[in-house]
Formats: C-alpha cells, sequence, structure tokens
C-alpha cells in the first residue's frame, strides 16, 4: 500500500522538509514538497496527493487559509491533511481541526510519530477489499455510508467528508442508542496513541452536524461524557 501512496509535504524549513523526505521515502511513500503556502496549493490541486502534511506557519499564504482553501476546492476536498503546529499553539491546533485537518503533530516531533500517523491516516482512507456480496451499509433516514467505497449520501447526494469524519460517523451509526464517551470515540477513530485531547471529538462532531443536518438532532451530547447516536432517525 505504502509504495503507491503520495505524500505532499508543505513546510518552509528545509530541514525539517529534508528529514520528512528521508525518513518517509524510507516507508516507501512517495514524496513531493512545497516550501510555502501557494506552492503547495498549486502542487495539491493540479497533482492531488493521497495525504498532505501541512505547516501552519508559513510564507506567502500560511497553514489555515491554506488549509481552508484545500477544503473548499474539490480536488483536495477529502484529502487528509495532518497539521504540524507549534508546541503550545492550541489554538491554532482547534482552528485547524475546526477547517478540516484530520490530525495533528506539534513540533518539535519525531519522524517516527509522524510516520505512525501518516500510516493510521492512509489506512483509513483505504476502502476495504470485501467482494460487493459483502459490501457493509448503513442507512439512517436519508444518511447512507458505504464502507466499502468509502462514501456517504445524504438525501441521495454525495457529501465530501475527511477521513476522520467518515469514521466518526461509521462509529456512531455501529453503535446508535449507545452512549461513547469522547475517550472511547478517541481511540477507535484517532488511535490509542493520538495526544490531542478530547475537544478535537467536539470539533469533529460540529463538523458533522454542520454537513449532516439530520444530526443536528439525532446526535445527542451528554454534558461532562460524550455522544449518543439516536436509535432511530428523527
Amino acid at each position: 500500500m505504502a509504495g503507491e501512496k503520495v505524500i505532499l509535504v508543505v513546510e518552509d524549513d528545509a530541514d525539517i522538509r529534508q528529514l520528512l523526505w528521508h525518513y518517509l521515502e524510507k516507508e516507501k511513500y512517495r514524496l513531493t514538497l512545497a516550501k510555502d503556502g501557494e506552492e503547495g496549493l498549486a502542487q495539491a490541486e493540479a497533482h492531488p496527493p493521497d495525504l498532505i502534511i501541512l505547516d501552519l506557519m508559513l510564507p506567502r499564504q500560511d497553514g489555515l487559509s491554506v488549509l481552508k482553501e484545500l477544503r473548499r476546492r474539490e480536488a483536495t476536498a477529502t484529502v487528509p491533511v495532518l497539521i504540524l503546529t507549534a508546541k503550545g499553539d492550541e489554538a491554532d491546533r482547534i482552528v485547524g481541526l475546526e477547517l478540516g485537518a484530520d490530525d495533528y503533530v506539534t513540533k518539535p516531533f519525531s519522524p517516527r510519530e509522524v510516520a505512525a500517523r501518516v500510516k493510521a491516516l492512509l489506512r483509513r482512507t483505504v476502502p476495504s477489499e470485501k467482494p460487493a456480496a459483502e459490501a457493509v451499509e448503513y442507512a439512517y433516514g436519508p444518511l447512507r455510508l458505504d464502507a466499502v467505497g468509502h462514501k456517504i449520501f445524504y438525501k441521495k447526494e454525495e457529501l465530501g467528508l475527511t477521513a476522520k469524519e467518515f469514521g466518526l460517523l461509521k462509529l456512531f451509526l455501529e453503535n446508535r442508542g449507545k452512549l461513547l464517551s469522547r475517550e472511547r470515540i478517541l481511540a477507535r477513530v484517532w488511535g490509542v496513541d493520538f495526544s490531542g485531547g478530547p475537544r478535537t471529538v467536539d470539533v469533529h462532531v460540529r463538523r458533522l452536524r454542520e454537513k449532516i443536518p439530520l444530526l443536528e438532532k439525532a446526535l445527542t451530547t451528554v454534558k461532562s461524557y460524550g455522544y449518543r447516536l439516536e436509535e432511530e432517525a428523527p
């Protein structure tokens, strides 16, 4: 799988670009590099990669505006994005998640951690190889999730969800009627090694509600604990 995957690294620090290039190429990924926001956007649209590693502190066009533009454009709307932030910049991390980032790593970081996050994100975007007869689908009112094709339809229109949004929605549909804690959601969707806090879940739930109006009523917030998708669609 890894040998077929293309990763675009948008980072202005030459040493960090070289570090990521060296380490991720050893993991059999194919790397392309951009040294500023405008170059990164141009490359992403011309040749959409399988995943983007995006620094938030970039010249010419900052990472948050690049992320917003990536999510606005059809060619890159669902490409997984891993953002790089400075330690302590929690506000930027939260805004990044709200704009559509799938995960983040804080600087200074371990290349091994970045590689693990990349692998996890790409694994969640690969459709199942089960035969069509075993296709797994979830129907919930006018909402349908195709787990094999990795597609979401709402009122027969296909929606563009990020990898994490897809995984989160699938988890709720698999556990409708059950109360899920934020900690359990983090472990199932982001993985046990994820270093972010429970606010990450809240941000992604808010994005799901914005994209799928049905969830405004169907997905209940249980204060100080987590969320529950009602057994039946309202």
